[in-house]
């Protein structure tokens, strides 16, 4: 299955769900190499990166700036030759908006299995086709992998009770995906081995409870930033 990209929210969400999955990590795992997922607010101006990595290959990248967000990602177990195919097709297709990207290492653009777009004149997210029409409709591994950018809290829960072996409370998550207001007794109920002073620190590097801002609106917020013409140059299956 691959994830219909009408099903995607706008980047400000996703920004905020990424945020917040990434604080849950931080809190639950203060092991920086045993987590799944991150949020850099500063990875260059203006610019944020979200990401998720299993240590075993497979990724996805949320990359969002003042031209508008971006996910790439890559499933390990799938076909080679598929990947490589999707890589060359993104170099292709995406728009010259994201063009930096395609070239960054951080990005690892050679792998793809799966990539979705949507510029801030965009009205819907746009889906990178495979360039072999019989191929459109295979399995890439976005509905999978995505899902938990989209999913409620118990998403989240079942993914910390099977990799971390605990049970945070699903309203203390639910706080977080609410980027609610960091308090002692969240993080106690999360991880009574951490302090406040270093989950707000881990907040601060995240960026959290903030939402990316274009670079050139005067602070202006993404959420504020009106989203109205017609999605071109992709394909959706």
């Amino acid at each position: 299955m691959q994830l219909d990209p009408l099903y995607l929210p706008p980047p400000r969400l996703l920004a905020q769900r990424a945020m917040a999955l990434a604080l849950l990590d931080a809190i639950l795992c203060p092991e920086v190499e045993y987590r799944y997922f991150s949020y850099d607010p500063a990875f260059a101006a203006g610019q944020h990166v979200a990401a998720m990595r299993n240590g075993e290959g497979d990724h996805w990248y949320l990359h969002l700036s003042g031209a508008g967000a971006i996910i790439k990602g890559h499933v390990h177990a799938l076909p080679r030759a598929d990947a490589r195919a999707m890589a060359l097709q993104a170099q292709r297709m995406v728009p010259g908006e994201f063009a930096a990207l395609l070239h960054d290492a951080t990005f690892m653009m050679d792998t793809v299995s799966f990539c979705y777009w949507q510029r801030l004149e965009d009205a819907v997210w746009c889906q990178l086709a495979h360039p072999d029409a019989r191929q459109q409709h295979r399995y890439d591994g976005s509905q999978d992998y995505l899902s938990i950018l989209l999913a409620p809290a118990s998403c989240y829960y079942e993914y910390a009770t099977d990799y971390f072996e605990c049970e945070p409370p699903l309203a203390s998550i639910e706080h977080l995906y609410a980027h609610a207001p960091l308090t002692a007794a969240i993080v106690r109920s999360l991880n009574p081995q951490m302090s406040l002073a270093d989950a707000l620190a881990a907040a601060a590097r995240i960026g959290y409870p903030g939402l990316p801002r274009r670079p050139d609106s005067a602070g202006v917020p993404l959420a504020a930033i009106r989203i109205n013409a017609a999605c071109s140059g992709g394909a959706a299956a």
